[in-house]
């Protein structure tokens, strides 16, 4: 996992990760049992009942404003990822065929970029095809909201917005056991209309 450059921070932003690392990476189950037993082949970490992640909003390469808001109703993975990370580029064709093949069933792909500019992103998803949403963090404030300490990492939200699952460092996200996770939860009912 290659870590992420940091400008210098205070102390109290380093408690406020520690906390909130320490909520995803606890070894508390995720909300559905079902979504549970699928974690640990994929070795992802589960949340505790009733999590949520923290909201963002972004905007694309081509300046649309994408919110987590906004996507409510769909099964989110949510990629935290850099051009120059070794690691994060075998994931992105596996991320694409995921977002081809399951976009149209209500799973919805997010890679939140690392602190680089458009060019470089434009650049990195022409070479690889990418169609998938891409969100500029150009300052790293989604990255510091979500506790992203390292490249890649990726977040598994359900359809009512509980935060699922948790995998730093990169995974085989065209294996069956991911496939067999993100049916699971495409197979939830969505949120309700009172919004729970």
């Amino acid at each position: 996992m290659a870590p992420i450059p940091r400008a210098p921070t205070n102390g109290v932003w380093w408690l406020a990760v520690g906390l909130l690392l320490g909520s995803f990476c606890s070894p508390a189950r995720a909300e559905s049992p079902a979504v549970t037993s699928l974690l640990k082949p994929m070795d992802l970490r589960g949340y505790p009942s009733g999590t949520t992640p923290p909201l963002f909003n972004g905007h694309t390469l081509e300046a649309r404003r994408v919110s987590i808001a906004d996507l409510r109703g769909k099964v989110l993975l949510v990629n935290f990822w850099a051009s120059w990370c070794r690691e994060c580029r075998p994931e992105m064709p596996a991320l694409e065929r995921l977002h081809r093949e399951l976009a149209p069933r209500g799973l919805a792909v997010v890679g939140i970029n690392a602190r680089e500019d458009r060019e470089a992103v434009r650049r990195y998803a022409k070479d690889l095809d990418l169609t998938f949403t891409l969100v500029l963090d150009p300052d790293g404030t989604i990255n510091a909201a979500y506790g992203v300490v390292g490249l890649p990492t990726t977040f598994v939200i359900g359809r009512d917005g509980r935060a699922v699952a948790l995998a730093v460092g990169p995974r085989e996200w065209a294996s069956v056991p991911a496939r067999a996770i993100i049916e699971a939860l495409l197979a939830e009912p969505g949120p309700r209309p009172d919004g729970r």
